[in-house]
């Protein structure tokens, strides 16, 4: 904890994940200690299955004495169509006007996950803002990276008022053990936590929606096709945006197959790495959807932005 401080609370960021959600039931049955709190962030905008699965959880943690807080900061997808709506960055694919490819900004897990998160610790700790968080005082926050994350972990948080602890780690636990924990104990399926129209989802995510999930598949669909010049308020891109990969409306974006090699082929002047990086998260998209603290989407749209041409828009 630092200069022999103890946490005044302890708090699980709960991003109903493969990892977080291991976290949760590891505390519900004893295998560790109760956290005070556990928090979920929503964006108002998560898939169907994934409240029903936050609502099963729930029930466990309530058993246990642990409350789940639902924090949110708004719907995302609303907000990014309502003309009146304060900007919100998502990180769309973009064709730039001279055929080049670029990528949006991406804010929304800022806005929609770590701000209403942040905001709800200062309440639980007894300062919500305007108020000052004392020197000293500050929670013990649970963060689900496995094992096999280890270079995403940071020691620190970006406030003084919360400090980050990471159980699965201090456990030895990769992703794979979280996986096999939670189907000894009855929980066989977790689905991503991810918005419906992330753009960061893969073709199999893109298929099981249009597949199985058919009204909201229709939902993204119309949603892809009115954010193609970009959010519903400021300056128009100069370009198009998309939600998929290949920078083609949803309906008709090769979402069914394509090989490592056709989707290196359309890279043109991209580094073979960054396509076989791209090859990769185009079927599968981020192992773990959206969690708070660990969206795994950073580096990759870092690495991609690093070789394209960013969008321009207005700040």
């Amino acid at each position: 904890m630092g200069e022999g401080r103890r946490a005044t609370l302890t708090v699980l960021s709960l991003g109903a994940g493969v990892q977080s959600t291991a976290l949760a039931l590891m505390a519900c049955t004893g295998e560790l200690p109760a956290p005070d709190a556990a928090i979920f962030a929503d964006t108002g905008w998560e898939p169907r299955r994934v409240y029903e699965h936050l609502d099963r959880l729930e029930h466990n943690l309530a058993e246990a004495g642990i409350p789940l807080y639902r924090v949110s900061a708004g719907n995302l997808r609303d907000d990014a169509l309502d003309p009146s709506h304060r900007y919100c960055s998502v990180p769309y694919f973009i064709r730039n006007p001279d055929g080049s490819d670029g990528m949006g900004r991406r804010q929304c897990t800022a806005e929609y996950k770590l701000t209403p998160i942040k905001a709800k610790v200062r309440e639980l700790l007894g300062y919500p803002h305007p108020k000052r968080v004392p020197r000293g005082v500050f929670a013990e926050q649970w963060i689900g990276f496995s094992a096999d994350e280890i270079g995403r972990v940071r020691d620190t948080l970006d406030v003084q008022y919360a400090r980050p602890r990471h159980p699965l780690l201090e456990l030895g636990m990769s992703r794979k053990d979280c996986v096999r924990w939670l189907r000894v104990h009855g929980w066989t399926t977790v689905a991503k936590s991810a918005c419906k129209g992330c753009p960061f989802h893969g073709n199999a995510q893109w298929r099981d929606l249009r597949d199985n999930h058919p009204d909201e598949w229709a939902e993204v669909v119309e949603f892809d096709r009115r954010i193609r010049k970009g959010g519903a308020r400021g300056t128009p891109l100069d370009g198009e945006a998309f939600l998929h990969r290949s920078r083609l409306p949803l309906d008709i974006a090769p979402i069914d197959r394509v090989t490592r090699r056709e989707w290196a082929d359309r890279q043109g002047d991209l580094l073979d790495l960054i396509a076989d990086a791209e090859a990769g998260l185009l079927e599968d998209g981020d192992p773990d959807g959206c969690s708070p603290y660990g969206c795994r989407s950073g580096t990759a749209a870092a690495e991609a932005r690093e070789h394209t041409v960013p969008d321009r828009r207005a700040a």
